[in-house]
């Protein structure tokens, strides 16, 4: 017979699929230790298919176009609001057989695990790329222009030529692609969500390099947003080379 410890080190360590033939093996071993573990493990089922359902509805988009094209790309981006810092975008094009647990819109996962499902989705991506406009862009052109400036700078880069475009909530000026906008797209649509985790993982990086290099302004922390700690700073030291003029200038 095997001991608790043993038992409770399958179920730990078993894959999703193989589960409930544990399950079924281990629920009449009358063991107080084995029942418990064994509810863990329904309980962790459980939470496994219902991730599956998720990921299933945040699917519907990309079922939909993927019946006629097969390269539909996800376009996202991030850093529309901050003080500091460019505006960063991101597209994606995943194959249709994909699958990556917990994809979800980037604000709504922590640091940790969108450094994590960015590994994921780098890995199984047919292709992704990143776009960006600096603060001099932004100041120029207005914040919006420069969200469509390094969303086309994006899409460029891509390896592979997307054929359709899904966007959260906007139409992008001047790109060949049809498009579909989505209102809270990164929260609907596995690709528009993979887009965010990239370019916030990619934004999040770069701003903690730039606080190597303005200490001061704790950009590390705030990421370039207004925080009460980053408007202080601005008072007291001045803005630096990446702060939006624009947006700042009712702090000077």
């Amino acid at each position: 017979m095997q001991t608790i410890q043993e038992i409770k080190q399958a179920l730990q360590h078993a894959a999703y699929e193989d589960i409930p033939a544990y399950i079924r093996r281990f629920r009449e071993d009358e063991r107080a230790g084995v029942k418990k573990e064994v509810e863990r493990a329904e309980k962790r089922l459980k939470q496994w298919r219902d991730e599956l359902e998720r990921l299933e509805q945040m699917k519907q988009y990309e079922y939909q176009y993927w019946q006629t094209y097969d390269y539909v790309c996800g376009i996202d981006e991030v850093g529309r609001g901050p003080l500091a810092g460019p505006v960063v975008a991101a597209a994606v094009i995943f194959p249709k057989d994909v699958n990556i647990l917990y994809l979800n819109d980037s604000k709504q996962l922590s640091e940790k695990k969108r450094e994590e499902l960015y590994e994921e989705i780098k890995e199984h991506a047919i292709a992704y790329a990143v776009g960006m406009a600096n603060v001099e862009t932004i100041d120029e052109i207005n914040i919006l222009q420069a969200d469509y400036v390094a969303m086309r700078q994006a899409i460029s880069k891509l390896s592979v030529e997307p054929q359709l475009l899904l966007n959260d909530a906007v139409e992008i000026p001047l790109v060949k692609q049809p498009q579909v906008p989505i209102i809270k797209g990164d929260a609907k649509s596995i690709s528009i969500a993979a887009a965010s985790i990239v370019a916030k993982v990619e934004r999040d990086r770069l701003m903690r390099l730039y606080d190597d290099v303005y200490p001061e302004y704790g950009f590390a922390r705030n990421k370039g947003y207004g925080s009460a700690e980053h408007i202080e700073a601005i008072r007291k030291y001045g803005p630096c080379d990446i702060h939006r003029r624009t947006f700042i200038k009712n702090l000077m």
